[in-house]
């Protein structure tokens, strides 16, 4: 199943939106959340990328999953 989600950030303490070796990102931290949410790997393709420091007041993703039928409580994440 495919899934978008809107999202907002505070980019001060990420290195962008693109996953990056060694440097925390928006995308990794966010794939890594939703992952372990479901109890699977999740590989989140942005509508758009920032730079290091930016922020976003709308963003927009997608990710698939095998299960069917994901509630937002499954997706909720805060911090």
């Amino acid at each position: 199943m495919r899934y978008c989600i809107e999202c907002s950030y505070n980019g001060s303490k990420y290195h962008g939106w693109q996953k990056q070796p060694n440097a925390s990102t928006v995308e990794g931290v966010l794939s890594k959340c939703i992952g372990l949410r479901l109890s699977e790997d999740i590989m989140l393709t942005g509508a758009g990328r920032t730079d290091t420091g930016v922020h976003a007041f709308q963003m927009f993703a997608h990710f698939d999953t095998k299960k069917k039928n994901v509630s937002l409580a499954d997706l909720i994440i805060l911090g």
